[in-house]
């Protein structure tokens, strides 16, 4: 069972009018994580065990495989791809991205993994989200969220700029 491609892209709009308001960022959070626990509840997500197995029930959450292709697993770490359009698609704000990823961040705790965005639609010249998901217990320290990579870089332009 798959969630209706029509319900789930009608809820995209809402998220990305919520996730670009950084005064809403509290509301944003608890709506995307209703959502997220709403998914988890129609497509009665279960927690698994080996990192394979919670990259395979994050992908099962969405309508299609092909919206959110696995493109790579190491022992420790599942890569995939969002290829769903995003409404924060080539704005820059990195930052709605992220607090739109809420949505899944909250079903992979209840999976058993945590999620971190390398790329992200919201930045110019970028088509697909890139993600790395691993356990919940496991380090994250060697990933760059996509949202601080572009901070730093913008902080060390107006560094460079003065």
């Amino acid at each position: 069972m798959r969630i209706p491609k029509g319900l789930f892209m009608s809820l995209v709009p809402v998220s990305v009018w919520l996730s670009s308001r950084p005064r809403l960022t509290a509301r944003s959070r608890s709506v995307m994580r209703f959502f997220g626990a709403f998914t988890m509840l129609l497509m009665r997500a279960k927690p698994q065990s080996g990192i394979e197995a919670v990259g395979k029930e994050w992908q099962r959450m969405f309508p299609s495989d092909d919206d959110v292709p696995i493109t790579k697993i190491t022992d420790d770490t599942v890569f995939a791809e969002i290829h769903i359009q995003c409404g924060h698609r080539g704005t820059g704000n990195v930052e709605g991205c992220h607090r739109m990823m809420e949505y899944d961040r909250k079903m992979l705790e209840r999976i058993g993994g945590q999620l971190v965005i390398l790329r992200s639609q919201a930045e110019p010249g970028v088509a697909i989200c890139q993600l790395a998901i691993r356990r919940a217990d496991a380090s994250i320290a060697d990933l760059t969220h996509a949202h601080e990579r572009v901070a730093s870089r913008s902080s060390t332009a107006e560094v460079s700029d003065a």
